[in-house]
């Protein structure tokens, strides 16, 4: 594993304790399907929630949070419509968060980041 992917791999680890930390159950990590994948699947209540993990070292070129744009949008909709459907969830209420994490230790927990188009 290169030193990129391995940064990416701990930020995503310090997500997913973080978001455990707040209460959120995980269901499922680095969900993949045809159309791209998902970092982290979680739960809290009833509600689905989908998260995005961006590492980012500086806040040049927008951040983590702005790297989301609307082609990864797209396609992390179009993964958790798989995983809902697959999953036969129901009509369970689902939202798309963003956790950007930067260097030391970092962490932003956008709720709600994005919506359905």
């Amino acid at each position: 594993m290169n030193q990129r992917a391995a940064a990416g791999r701990a930020a995503e680890q310090r997500a997913l304790d973080y978001l455990v930390r707040q209460g959120l159950r995980l269901r499922a990590r680095n969900y993949q399907c045809r159309w791209g994948e998902i970092d982290l699947i979680m739960e809290t209540g009833a509600a689905i929630v989908f998260v995005e993990v961006r590492y980012r070292t500086s806040g040049h070129y927008g951040g983590a949070a702005a790297s989301v744009d609307r082609r990864k949008r797209g396609r992390l909709l179009r993964t958790a419509s798989h995983y809902l459907a697959r999953g036969n969830l129901g009509h369970r209420p689902a939202r798309f968060d963003v956790i950007a994490a930067g260097p030391r230790e970092q962490i932003e927990w956008i709720t709600g980041a994005f919506e359905a188009e």
